[in-house]
């Protein structure tokens, strides 16, 4: 009898468990979580678009703007861009369902933005850094769209490409810091970074990662895990960048270490840290309180003042 089938090799809870035959099994990580088709929301006023970022690789992603009567901007009066990747453990969530709809379209009423939202291929099924990689090509893409004359009409017409933001939660935050490295190296000009509740490693091994990410020690030697450790970190594209942790969430420390290393790095911008009292982790996509508002009017803040 093949036991393969039925015997787990590793548990990774709470988002995918492998079995002795290959096969993994995502958790549903929350409930109330679904899918949101794209369209026009008429609570808001945001229309939203599924657009094919590459069509070698199936990356997508989904383009949050105010459309109807000039509010998503115009040829004469264009919007700053904020790029956003997703969290998830890298393994899971999406641009398409309702945590990434819900926040994306506060940040696009409230800080008047154009926002996109990258669909990179989660792990295990496409071993890290595929997802590093597809979310700094994402990044490139976008910037083909400078000159006013790119793939999607609604960045050419809607997006400033000047005022680029990127933002991203938890592995999302991770693979920003990573996007935003590699932009300075390459020279695309990024205006800020909003880094929220950020996941990086630990001096243990960190093995779901490794498990991921068949490259990488697990450790705080791998640059991804620790940017400290990355020579090229002094060139990031930012020129400011605020870290937000929240007090009861366990990778506070790491974002707080990860907001030292870039304040003492060399690089050349201005870094903001800001905490968030008696929260846990990325409360603010699954919870309306006033502690989830602040930390929104924080970001929106960081985007429209100078």
């Amino acid at each position: 009898m093949d036991t393969g089938a039925s015997e787990v090799a590793h548990d990774f809870r709470p988002f995918f468990r492998v079995y002795k035959d290959g096969r993994v099994e995502k958790y549903k990580l929350i409930d109330h979580v679904r899918p949101v088709p794209a369209g026009l929301d008429p609570a808001t006023g945001i229309e939203t678009k599924d657009v094919v970022v590459s069509p070698e690789t199936g990356v997508s992603a989904r383009i949050f703007a105010r459309t109807a009567g000039g509010g998503g901007g115009g040829p004469d009066r264009k919007l700053p861009l904020l790029v956003h990747y997703h969290g998830g453990g890298f393994c899971a969530g999406s641009p398409f369902d309702s945590t990434s709809n819900g926040f994306l379209s506060a940040m696009v009423t409230q800080a008047n933005v154009v926002a996109i939202s990258i669909d990179y291929r989660l792990a295990p099924e496409n071993p890290l850094p595929i997802a590093y990689e597809d979310s700094f090509a994402a990044l490139k893409w976008i910037a083909g769209h400078s000159d006013g004359s790119g793939p999607e009409p609604w960045l050419n017409q809607y997006a400033d490409l000047g005022r680029v933001f990127i933002v991203g939660e938890s592995a999302g935050a991770n693979i920003g810091q990573y996007v935003a490295v590699r932009a300075g190296v390459a020279g695309i000009r990024v205006k800020g970074m909003l880094v929220v509740h950020p996941f990086f490693g630990g001096k243990e091994t960190d093995e779901m990662y490794k498990f991921m990410c068949p490259t990488s020690s697990g450790l705080d030697d791998d640059p991804k895990l620790n940017p400290a450790v990355d020579p090229d970190l002094p060139k990031m594209a930012c020129e400011k960048v605020l870290v937000c942790v929240a007090e009861k969430d366990w990778l506070r420390n790491r974002g707080v270490k990860y907001y030292e290393a870039l304040c003492g790095s060399g690089w050349e911008g201005k870094a903001e840290l800001v905490e968030a009292k008696e929260e846990a982790h990325c409360f603010h996509l699954f919870t309306k309180s006033e502690r989830a508002e602040q930390l929104i009017k924080k970001m929106v803040d960081f985007i429209t003042m100078d």
